[in-house]
C-alpha cells in the first residue's frame, strides 16, 4: 500500500509533513499545513511511529544509576479500588538512565515477576537502582543489582543521590504531551507512547534527520 501520492510535487509534500512530525506537529496541524487529506497524513504519521517503536525497542541496555517506577495513564482511577494499580488506567513501567535515556513498556501488573523480568531484560547487571518502597522490587540484590530505596510513604523523596525524580518527571512531561490528544484509542496508544519516549531520548538531537534515516532503512510502500 502507497502511504502518500507518488505525484509531481511529491518529495517536497513528504519532506514538509516529515518536517511537522519532527516538530511535533499533530496530525491535524499538517493536514491544515500540508493540504493533504486527513487520512494520508494519519498513515504517514502512524508508519513514522512504528519505525520509532522498533528504534526505541532496538535501545541498547541502560547502565550507571538507574531508576524504576510505574504510572497510569487514562481514565481516573474507580472509587473503592485500592492497591498498586489503577482499574481503567493502563499501566506503564519506566526504567531511567540518569543523564541518559528512558525506556517504557505498558505492564498488565505491577508484580515482581513482571517489573524484575524487564530491569534484567534491560538493565545492565552492573547498575544501581533507585526505586520506590513497592515489594515489586524485593531481591534486586539477589539478582546483583545494587538497590536503593526511597519511602514515599514515610514522606521521603530524596536522600542524597537516592531518588526517582527523574523518572518522576519523566511521567509528568508524557502526560502533559499526551494530554494535547484529548484521548488516545487504547489500540494505539502505545505507539504515542514509544514516541514520547523517543522524543525525550533525542530532546537534543535533530529528529528530522534521524526520522530520514529510518526512512532509509526501512522504507515506505
Amino acid at each position: 500500500m502507497t502511504i502518500l501520492p507518488r505525484q509531481a510535487g511529491f518529495w517536497g509534500i513528504f519532506r514538509g509533513s516529515l518536517r511537522y512530525f519532527a516538530a511535533d506537529l499533530t496530525a491535524t496541524q499538517a493536514t491544515q499545513l500540508s493540504g493533504l487529506n486527513r487520512n494520508t497524513v494519519n498513515r504517514f504519521y502512524r508508519a513514522l511511529r512504528e519505525r520509532i517503536l522498533l528504534a526505541c525497542e532496538a535501545q541498547r541496555p541502560m547502565f550507571g544509576i538507574i531508576e524504576v517506577d510505574e504510572s497510569f495513564f487514562g481514565a481516573r482511577r474507580v472509587k473503592g479500588k485500592r492497591g498498586r494499580g489503577a482499574y481503567g488506567k493502563t499501566t506503564v513501567f519506566g526504567v531511567f538512565e540518569r543523564d541518559g535515556k528512558v525506556y517504557t513498556e505498558i505492564v498488565p501488573d505491577c508484580s515482581k515477576p513482571t517489573l524484575q523480568g524487564i530491569i534484567r531484560g534491560r538493565v545492565d547487571p552492573a547498575s544501581v537502582i533507585n526505586t520506590d518502597g513497592w515489594r515489586g522490587y524485593n531481591g534486586l540484590v539477589d539478582l546483583g543489582y545494587g538497590h536503593f530505596r526511597v519511602d514515599h510513604s514515610k514522606d521521603e523523596f530524596a536522600r542524597g543521590r537516592v531518588h526517582i525524580n527523574g523518572i518522576e518527571g519523566f511521567w509528568g512531561l508524557a502526560k502533559l504531551r499526551l494530554a494535547k490528544f484529548k484521548g488516545l484509542p487504547k489500540h494505539t496508544f502505545h505507539l504515542h507512547l514509544k514516541e514520547t519516549e523517543w522524543r525525550y531520548n533525542h530532546r537534543n538531537l535533530n529528529k528530522y534527520k534521524i526520522l530520514l534515516s529510518y526512512l532509509r532503512e526501512n522504507p515506505l510502500s
